[in-house]
């Protein structure tokens, strides 16, 4: 059905609640790349088997990522009237004990990671409440959703329907409120209305940037050009990163509601999602989301029977990471090279064959139907005044849980680390997290506190980014970081402007001399000095941003330069050249676990005899240290 009126979405609407909240219980499997990672798939399968050989009454429903990847494979039921739960780390077999629970009539008590008395329903300000009376009592003891410390801080704007609906079924996504905001921005207010509200909600671009959203809107609308584009920027290519991956598998409706919202505000009538083919899933899911959108008449001719007309269209690309620059991804759209140009003119002005050109990423466009529905005013209540709303970050690293994070801007980095995170994983000792992607910046722990918005990351040395916040540990070289990272930029680099191409080539050079004891004290100046240069002088963000990793470790870490060329010891013991295995003579029983383990025999002894390393031999792989149960290798 076509959707044309107020009562046609509103059909829609009913329609899609009955299938979100049906009167029978519902098992809801994570099924988004993370899940499925984590054997997900085969839970769904073990569950359907199970139900099935039973003849149990249940509906067994995919959702998007929970968020909660750590825990995966995480699985909900809900049961009507009484509680909705999540359970965390399943496997096949326990998923068949968990429909023989259901079966008769038990709460099934493994595994169980929370309980959800009630949930936002956040576009429309209300809330679902799963029992009345409200709680009921459980035959089992499990913490609320809100207790959780993962969930207790995070609030879900951008991430508002991912785990919530099945992502391949339109009617869920209308049913939690989708498309209300486009029917509210066609039939009650006029594209100036549009922008001037985006601009009042501080909405900043969820990018390195923060560039204000409104405001690059405008630019566009007051621009007067027979043909105009909005495009979406889901070419996520940061190492570590997931964030645009987890909304489209999750909630691609928020992305193709937002972009057809923006589209009316500019005056444009195509779009484009440009995404990398490295995600299959998530192309298949806004692709399906794309056909089903078109089919009920919220994408195409007329939407909601007005004047207004718009089409989306998927662009994939083919993994360069300096796509992600917006001209750079232009290019790309009309079939060149991905290399970025000379800027002004901004897309704004001349983007898509020389057409006035909104970009925005994955996660900016999903924040523009609430803030539509719900008003500048409720969007501003988050975050800070230069910052409002919510961002989504990618936590991952040296952390007890890793996970796809939604907080308010202004959160402090101690409090994603620490609360959300749990901590460092294996009791280690925190050393730095990165913001940002291999672009962003390397703080230490005496600025944990620091809060995560735009300025307060950028007078660190770090940026925002895409996302991407990784967790190092103890155990990591900041050396090494900053050589890896900075080898990441360099093999991305498109060539086109010196100062990047050759740039980062000779901080290479220097990062691995440092690294393989061949480095001097002047290096360090010498980084430091080509460091700023490339930043000043490269064309695009990508070589703008590339130093970024030498630079704070250098600035915050510069004692670890100093030992690795001073010393010729790498304090964290990575670095293969600078490190020494050996026996420890007190702790070695000759038990012979390292020589067996060995991969190059460089270890010699007879049974419960004291064992040796050869040196001329031992490639470093760190194998024996590894296989120790006696704490007899050392590291030096």
């Amino acid at each position: 059905m076509r959707i044309n009126t107020l009562d046609d979405l509103q059909a829609v609407k009913a329609e899609g609640v009955k299938l979100t909240y049906p009167e029978k219980i519902k098992i809801m499997v994570g099924m988004a790349t993370c899940g499925i990672s984590a054997g997900g798939d085969k839970v769904y399968q073990a569950l359907a088997k199970k139900i099935a050989e039973l003849g149990v009454d249940v509906a067994l429903e995919m959702t998007g990522c929970i968020g909660f990847c750590q825990r995966e494979p995480l699985v909900d039921v809900i049961y009507p009237e009484r509680v909705r739960l999540t359970y965390q780390t399943m496997t096949p077999e326990k998923a068949e004990a968990l429909v023989e629970a259901i079966k008769a009539d038990q709460i099934y008590p493994e595994n169980l990671l929370c309980r959800i008395d009630q949930e936002e329903l956040l576009v429309d300000g209300k809330f679902k409440v799963y029992a009345n009376p409200h709680p009921v009592k459980l035959s089992v003891e499990v913490p609320k959703y809100e207790e959780v410390p993962f969930f207790k801080k995070q609030v879900k704007i951008a991430l508002r329907n991912c785990g919530y609906i099945n992502p391949e079924r339109i009617e869920e996504s209308i049913g939690r409120g989708g498309y209300q905001a486009l029917y509210k921005a066609l039939k009650e207010m006029t594209p100036k209305e549009v922008i001037a509200l985006v601009k009042d909600s501080g909405l900043r671009g969820r990018g390195g940037g923060g560039f204000p959203t409104g405001l690059k809107w405008e630019f566009c609308h007051n621009n007067d050009a027979d043909m105009k584009y909005v495009i979406c920027n889901a070419d996520e290519g940061d190492p570590g990163a997931f964030m645009d991956r987890g909304i489209l598998e999750g909630d691609p409706h928020a992305v193709v509601e937002g972009m057809a919202i923006g589209a009316y505000a500019v005056g444009a009538k195509e779009g484009y999602v440009y995404c990398r083919a490295e995600y299959p899933l998530a192309l298949k899911r806004l692709e399906k989301a794309i056909e089903q959108a078109e089919s009920r008449g919220l994408l195409g001719d007329n939407i909601f029977g007005t004047d207004f007309s718009f089409r989306l269209k998927i662009r994939e690309g083919a993994g360069a990471f300096v796509c992600g620059e917006e001209t750079a991804l232009i290019a790309s759209i009309e079939g060149r090279v991905g290399e970025p140009r000379q800027r002004p003119p901004f897309p704004a002005q001349s983007g898509l064959w020389g057409k006035p050109t909104i970009i925005n990423n994955v996660k900016t466009w999903s924040h523009v139907a609430p803030i539509l529905a719900r008003g500048a005013k409720w969007y501003k209540s988050f975050g800070t005044e230069k910052s409002p709303g919510t961002t989504v970050f990618a936590l991952v690293g040296k952390i007890i849980d890793a996970g796809l994070v939604e907080i308010p801007l202004g959160t402090t980095l101690r409090e994603m680390i620490f609360d959300i995170g749990g901590g460092i994983a294996g009791k280690k000792k925190f050393k730095a997290v990165q913001t940002g992607g291999p672009s962003g910046g390397c703080i230490p722990a005496q600025f944990l506190d620091t809060p995560v918005e735009y300025e307060s990351l950028g007078a660190l040395g770090s940026i925002m980014g895409s996302g991407g916040m990784i967790v190092m540990d103890e155990r990591d070289c900041m050396v090494n970081v900053a050589k890896y990272f900075l080898d990441f930029t360099m093999e991305e680099s498109c060539g086109k402007c010196t100062p990047c191409r050759e740039g980062t080539l000779r901080l290479m050079e220097m990062l691995e001399g440092i690294t393989e004891g061949l480095g001097t004290l002047e290096d360090i100046d010498k980084l430091i000095e080509m460091s700023e240069t490339i930043k000043e002088s490269s064309l695009c963000g990508l070589g703008q941003t590339a130093p970024n990793p030498v630079l704070t470790t250098i600035k915050y870490f510069r004692d670890e330069y100093e030992a690795h060329i001073t010393q010729k010891k790498c304090p964290a013991r990575v670095c293969k050249p600078l490190i020494t295995f050996r026996v420890d003579e007190e702790k070695c029983n000759g038990c012979g676990r390292c020589r067996l383990v060995c991969p190059v025999e460089a270890v010699e002894g007879a049974k419960k005899e004291l064992h040796k390393i050869l040196q001329d031999k031992c490639i470093k792989c760190g194998t024996c240290f590894d296989r120790c149960k006696f704490d007899a290798i050392i590291v030096e």
